[in-house]
């Protein structure tokens, strides 16, 4: 706080009853937190939107110059394999263990103690990552058939698949060693680095595509391996990057190499806390991505094409993801933890509310678009080079599938880490497990009517099935309280979106999307012209029904 603002505030209790003046102290204190939180998480969310904007040019480039064919399913497959391995040891369960001890060791033990937790963890990491690095890159085969063994229905694809496996394995080292540097980063308050360094991940494959392709394709090699090179490149360069931002806060990760050193980490008290954590946040994550495994291998065994038109699905949804869901979890987990550990319960509820608000504001809207403007969104994108007609139409089911449980998939990005801050990994996991059975069923059901479009709408569906179980438990613990206001806010976001989803209906057959192909820029433009009004429309109906939107600073 500046010296003319604190002036200002000293002033003003000064000459008001003490009891007031406390009052306007507690005012002014949560008025700055939610500020900084908002302030927090608007950097994470531009940091991430440059992250996905050359994730989808890296998408478009990858979909113009491959198409959707058995060689990018090989590369989808390939690349799912270590970024499955990398949602155990890096930002999944790893994280979901680290983060809220860090947090509670930095408040309640200080930095020193907190820089010895940072070096025994990375200790403990990095040989667990040595480990499995050499066991994947020797198991490669074997991974691929149980991701995707309908690849082997072209054994030029599987074999491709297995190659890539193993040059894009070590990925998954560099990765959950940057996943432990943005957990102190965060930890500390410093989230654009963490936020922006994916973005090298994109250049890298951008250039691999682009320039790589090429010259593989010069030298009589298969092209699309340029993409597991990019790969490994751009994991390199995010870790470099984010050990220079640890250096510079003096927090740079000690990694022992001697076994009695390993031995010491493995038997430290805080290390033993992130492993007690870990076990269900596995469990957990393997849940998840039990599901992803079933829903890959069943794709792989529909239309060709159909691994890719999901992953294409995949990457348009992950805007609204990451710009809301992920950003949100980033800012708040490190601050829910902090709030948990100094016992204030009554911080950790109104940050859990704000955020909740802030996904049904923003979240309801993307969902609106998914569902009714999915074509044109696919279309703009994608519909270049060697994607089809044909391909628009299934990446478009796909997306409208993946709209219905957008809410859903942004929620428990805020909801999960209520229970992570509390050190509870079991919960989440039991309701993940659930989740899991009922969307397998779900698929039974679905995929025979939908194809390859079923699988994102199970997916969808619980999703939401799974948020209302965290919002439920959360609730009925007593932890979040929800504030007044909650039934006119809901009744508000709901009229403007109908208002919305009407216009987008509309925009969406009034133009003939596909056959603008060979108008690029003219489509290009149209489509920023809607966006620009969809957003005028959602944002002056919440007007015109009352919703200010200035209480989201000051709430």
């Amino acid at each position: 706080m500046s010296e003319d603002v604190a002036s200002k505030a000293f002033d003003s209790i000064r000459y008001c009853p003490a009891g007031e003046g406390r009052r306007y102290v507690g005012w002014q204190a949560a008025t700055l937190r939610v500020v900084s939180l908002l302030k927090s998480a608007s950097v994470v969310s531009l940091l991430t939107l440059a992250s996905r904007i050359t994730g989808l040019v890296r998408e478009l480039l990858i979909a113009s110059t491959f198409g959707a064919s058995a060689l990018t399913d090989a590369f989808n497959v390939a690349f799912r394999i270590p970024n499955l391995f990398r949602r155990f040891f890096g930002e999944g369960a790893f994280s979901q263990a680290f983060v809220p001890v860090l947090a509670a060791s930095k408040a309640q033990h200080g930095d020193a103690v907190t820089q010895v937790l940072i070096d025994r963890a990375a200790t403990v990491l990095s040989w667990a990552l040595l480990v499995v690095s050499i066991v994947g890159v020797a198991a490669a085969p074997a991974l691929v058939w149980a991701m995707a063994g309908g690849l082997q229905q072209n054994p030029h694809g599987f074999e491709v698949a297995v190659v890539m496996t193993r040059w894009m394995f070590p990925y998954i080292a560099f990765m959950s060693l940057v996943a432990l540097a943005a957990g102190v980063l965060n930890t500390w308050k410093r989230f654009a680095v963490p936020a922006a360094t994916p973005v090298l991940l994109n250049l890298c494959m951008i250039a691999a595509a682009w320039l790589g392709a090429p010259w593989f394709k010069t030298l009589g090699l298969e092209p699309i391996y340029a993409l597991a090179g990019g790969v490994l490149l751009g994991g390199v360069l995010q870790l470099g990057v984010q050990l220079l931002a640890l250096k510079k806060l003096g927090l740079t990760p000690h990694i022992a190499l001697r076994w009695s050193a390993l031995r010491t980490a493995w038997a430290d008290p805080g290390t033993k806390s992130i492993l007690k954590l870990m076990g269900p946040a596995l469990l957990g994550v393997s849940v998840a991505h039990i599901s992803m495994l079933i829903n890959t291998q069943i794709a792989s065994r529909l239309a060709t094409g159909s691994v890719s038109w999901i992953t294409y699905a995949d990457r348009l949804m992950e805007f609204p993801t990451a710009l809301l869901g992920v950003a949100m979890g980033v800012v708040l987990m490190p601050q829910l933890a902090a709030a948990r550990a100094a016992g204030d319960t009554a911080k950790y509820s109104a940050m859990l509310d704000w955020g909740l608000r802030l996904v049904v504001l923003l979240a309801v809207p993307c969902a609106v678009a998914l569902i009714a403007f999915a074509k044109p969104l696919v279309a703009v994108l994608y519909h270049y080079g060697a994607i089809s007609e044909h391909d628009v139409q299934q990446i478009t089911y796909a997306l409208m599938g993946w709209g219905v449980g957008l809410i859903g998939i942004v929620a428990i990005k805020v909801l999960a880490p209520g229970y992570y801050a509390n050190q509870d990994t079991k919960t989440p996991v039991r309701i993940a497990i659930a989740v899991l059975v009922i969307t397998q069923v779900l698929n039974i059901g679905l995929v025979p009517l939908f194809a390859h479009a079923a699988l994102t709408l199970s997916i969808g569906i619980g999703a939401m099935i799974n948020a209302a179980w965290l919002l439920s438990g959360l609730l009925w613990r007593g932890s979040y309280k929800p504030e007044a206001g909650w039934g006119v806010f809901v009744l508000q976001v709901i009229a403007a979106s109908v208002l919305l989803m009407v216009f987008l209906m509309w925009a969406n057959g009034a133009f003939p999307w596909t056959q603008m192909r060979g108008e690029s820029i003219k489509r290009i433009g149209l489509l920023a012209l809607i966006m620009v009004a969809s957003a005028a429309i959602y944002f002056v109906a919440l007007w015109a029904a009352g919703l200010k939107l200035r209480q989201f600073i000051r709430r």
